[in-house]
């Protein structure tokens, strides 16, 4: 096949896509800015690195992350397979070694004789070739700038924001213990516990902290990654009934005879590399000055001597207004040669990146065959994010990750449901991976 294939960007849904079009036999021009241009946000130049929380949420079928998951992996997935192999202990979810994941991506696309890897900056859309843009949230300016020349929309703006992340022998686990909620799995996180006054401490000393600049940008959060100054300033016990909920946390070491109430507060910290030397704050995003943020991360009960490896960061992400732009199978409109994936469509999350990608390629690949494209109902959770993104009465599109919400609502005894959520989110989670095993066969066969 001497079909070529442009795919922009070397993310984790531009990954997924040269992959599974390397699989197929096209020849694939990756192009990648990385590292000769850098976006503020990622710090190496392996292909899929991750930027924020080394998390890919719950594996659990009767979750939106867990079926997300599933569904891609029925459908060929590359990168959650990888994912698998490099995951780290975190009870029920899928965390992974965050270096050693893309290391592998970069050895699995350094195999395809195929796949071209080129390290320039994408400027200017070239409509003559077909294409996969998913140069995600930091996309070049001069890329967002054409895109918005080409499509006649202005782009969107929001902030994203990463956690710290620490070394696991700078803890001290005098005061710090090993627990997972309600004991559920094995005690994967580290947890630093919290009375009233050492929370209270805690809190003003987050909401009297400097803040970074966030330049030029008009702020507007997304509700997934909020930065924990944010969450805060809503009222002094946002973060107690948020990341910081100390229901179902318990120091075994410590009798009680009601457990119910242990603790005032709980930071969690979550393993980031599969040597498990480095941890991250779970649900800590910040745009703090670096200062501010030792002092606030030394405040907590058992990180009073805590090495901070990497300090949190805030950046502004940009999307595209997919409801003018793409149809249903991830095609633009306007040209149908060109398609868009990852988080510039305005998904949110990595899986959501990953399953976008791959949805991309498998339309790319069809287009190409002059086949029908792929287009997935809303009972699936990739159709109804697809659905979500490219409704065309948004009046104003925000990012969206996957959620039981957006997810079409099943017939049956709608009390019985309502009382039984697992049964409901069984029966959604079923119905889903029926019609993508008749989706993977419509592939196969066609």
């Amino acid at each position: 096949m001497t079909e070529k294939i442009r795919v922009i960007g070397a993310g984790l849904a531009g990954s997924e896509a040269a992959i599974y079009l390397a699989k197929k036999g096209y020849k694939v021009d990756l192009i990648e800015m990385r590292p000769k241009f850098q976006t503020g946000a990622h710090t190496t130049s392996y292909p899929a690195e991750l930027v924020c929380s080394n998390s890919l949420g719950s594996l659990d079928l009767l979750s939106a992350s867990g079926l997300l998951k599933e569904e891609a992996l029925k459908l060929g997935s590359t990168l959650f397979e990888i994912a698998k192999k490099c995951s780290v202990p975190s009870g029920n979810s899928l965390s992974i070694d965050r270096f050693g994941f893309c290391e592998e991506i970069k050895k699995i696309i350094d195999s395809f004789e195929n796949i071209n890897q080129i390290n320039e900056k994408y400027e200017k859309i070239d409509s003559s070739i077909p294409t996969i843009i998913a140069t995600g949230p930091l996309s070049a300016n001069e890329l967002a700038q054409n895109i918005k020349e080409e499509f006649g929309e202005e782009n969107f703006h929001f902030f994203d924001a990463i956690a710290p992340i620490v070394e696991k022998s700078s803890i001290n686990f005098e005061k710090a213990f090993w627990a997972s909620r309600w004991d559920k799995g094995s005690a994967d996180f580290i947890n630093c516990p919290m009375e009233k006054e050492e929370y209270e401490k805690f809190y003003e000393i987050l909401t009297t902290a400097q803040r970074a600049p966030l330049h030029d940008f008009e702020a507007g959060y997304f509700e997934g990654c909020m930065p924990i100054e944010v969450m805060a300033s809503r009222g002094i016990d946002t973060l107690r009934f948020g990341p910081m909920k100390p229901v179902g946390l318990f120091d075994k070491r410590i009798p009680t005879e009601f457990k119910k109430n242990q603790f005032y507060a709980v930071v969690q910290l979550r393993q980031d590399d599969k040597q498990a030397n480095l941890y991250n704050l779970v649900g800590f995003q910040t745009n703090l000055k670096w200062k501010e943020q030792k002092r606030l991360v030394q405040s907590i009960p058992g990180l009073e001597n805590a090495s901070i490896v990497r300090y949190g960061v805030m950046h502004a992400n940009t999307f595209i207004n997919s409801p003018k732009i793409l149809n249903k199978s991830l095609q633009t409109k306007k040209y149908p040669n060109i398609f868009f994936a990852g988080q510039l469509t305005g998904v949110e999350g990595y899986c959501e990146s990953i399953s976008t990608g791959l949805f991309a390629a498998i339309n790319m690949d069809r287009y190409i065959k002059n086949k029908e494209l792929i287009k997935l109902n809303n009972q699936t959770m990739l159709g109804a994010l697809i659905d979500y993104i490219t409704f065309e009465e948004h009046k104003k599109l925000q990012p969206i990750n996957s959620n039981w919400g957006i997810i079409k609502e099943i017939e049956g005894d709608k009390k019985k449901l309502k009382k039984d959520k697992n049964l409901k989110n069984q029966i959604r989670s079923s119905r889903a991976l029926e019609e993508i095993e008749k989706i993977k066969n419509t592939i196969e066969e066609t």
